[in-house]
C-alpha cells in the first residue's frame, strides 16, 4: 500500500503541475471532443492488440501453458501494473500465474526477460522510424541503421552473451544464492537464442502491435484537433511509453502526458490538447487493467494448486 500511495502521489503531483501550468478549460474541452464510438473502437482495438501480445509471450513460453491461461495471466499483469512498482510488477504477476501451471520457473523467467527486451527494442525501432519519416534523407537513414544495429547488438548480448557469462559469477562467488534458478534461466535463454527466426518473428509482431497502439493514439489526438506529421507521433509516443514504465507514477499517469507534450510541442502541437488526448488514452489503459482485474477475480488465479516461487 505504501508503494502504491507513493506512485499515486507521483501521478497526482505531475497532473497538478500540468493543470496548473496549462489552461484547465482547454484540457476539459479536449475530453468533450472524443466521440464515444471512437473511444469504444479504440478500446476494442487495444484489447485485440493485447491478445496478440499474449500470443507472442505464449510462443516464447514454447506454448507451455494453455492459451486461455496465458491470456488470463497477461490481463492480470495489466491490472497489476496499476498498483505494483513499475512494469516489472505486472510481469511478475503474469509469470507467477504461468508458473502455477507450467512448473518451470527458468523457462518462465527467460520468456519474461526476452519478451520485455523485444518490446523495448520494438519501441526503439518505432522511434527511429519516426525520425526517418521526419527527416527523409540518406544521412538520417544511415543514422537509423547504425542505431538499429546497436539495439540489435544489445538484444543479442542479452539473449546470447549474458547467459554464457552468468555461470562465471558463481565460479567467482560460489556462495551467492539462487545459483540453480539463474543457471537454468540462462540455459533457457540460450535455447531461445538458438531460434533466431522465432526472435525476429516476435520482434516483428511486437513492432506491429506497438505501431497499432500509436495509430490508435493518433486517432484520439485527431479527434481533439491535433494535426501533426505522423513521424512526430512515431518518434514521441514510444519514448513517452518507455519513460512511463518508471515506478514513479500510477500506470504512467502524468508522466506519459507530460513527456508527450514536451516532445510534440516543438512540432506545433498545443500542450493542453496533447494532455487531453493523453489522458483519454490513459483511460483506455485503466479500463483495460480493470477488465484484467475483473477477469482474474471471476476466473481465479489460474490454478487450484499452491503457486511455488519462481
Amino acid at each position: 500500500m505504501r508503494r502504491w500511495l507513493v506512485r499515486a502521489a507521483g501521478s497526482a503531483v505531475i497532473l497538478a503541475v500540468l493543470f496548473w501550468v496549462l489552461p484547465t478549460d482547454a484540457i476539459l474541452a479536449g475530453f468533450s471532443k472524443i466521440p464515444p464510438m471512437l473511444f469504444g473502437g479504440v478500446f476494442l482495438a487495444f484489447l485485440a492488440g493485447h491478445v496478440a501480445a499474449t500470443a507472442k509471450w505464449w510462443v516464447l513460453l514454447n506454448r507451455g501453458v494453455p492459451f486461455g491461461l496465458a491470456l488470463r495471466a497477461h490481463f492480470a499483469g495489466l491490472a497489476s501494473n496499476l498498483c505494483l512498482p513499475g512494469v516489472a510488477g505486472g510481469d511478475a504477476v503474469r509469470a507467477a500465474i504461468a508458473q502455477s501451471s507450467m512448473k518451470d520457473g527458468a523457462r518462465v523467467m527467460a520468456a519474461a526477460v526476452a519478451d520485455r527486451l523485444i518490446d523495448m527494442l520494438a519501441l526503439a525501432c518505432l522511434a527511429l522510424s519516426g525520425v526517418l519519416m521526419l527527416q527523409g534523407d540518406g544521412a538520417s537513414l544511415g543514422l537509423v541503421l547504425q542505431v538499429l544495429g546497436l539495439l540489435m547488438a544489445i538484444l543479442f548480448g542479452a539473449v546470447v552473451v549474458v547467459p554464457r557469462l552468468l555461470p562465471k559469477i558463481w565460479e567467482i562467488f560460489p556462495r551467492l544464492p539462487a545459483k540453480g534458478l539463474v543457471l537454468r534461466t540462462a540455459g533457457s535463454l540460450q535455447e531461445l537464442a538458438q531460434r533466431p527466426v522465432l526472435l525476429v518473428a516476435t520482434l516483428a509482431v511486437s513492432f506491429t502491435i506497438q505501431g497499432l497502439f500509436v495509430f490508435l493514439a493518433v486517432q484520439l489526438a485527431l479527434a481533439v484537433g491535433i494535426n501533426l506529421p505522423i513521424g512526430a507521433w512515431y518518434f514521441a509516443w514510444p519514448l513517452a511509453k518507455i519513460l512511463a514504465v518508471l515506478p514513479i507514477s500510477l500506470g504512467g499517469l502524468g508522466v506519459r502526458e507530460a513527456t508527450l507534450a514536451a516532445l510534440l510541442v516543438p512540432f506545433g502541437a498545443v500542450a493542453a490538447d496533447v494532455v487531453a488526448a493523453g489522458l483519454v488514452w490513459q483511460a483506455v489503459l485503466f479500463l483495460t487493467g480493470g477488465l484484467g482485474a475483473l477477469v482474474l477475480g471471476v476466473t481465479g488465479f489460474g490454478s487450484n494448486r499452491k503457486v511455488k516461487g519462481i
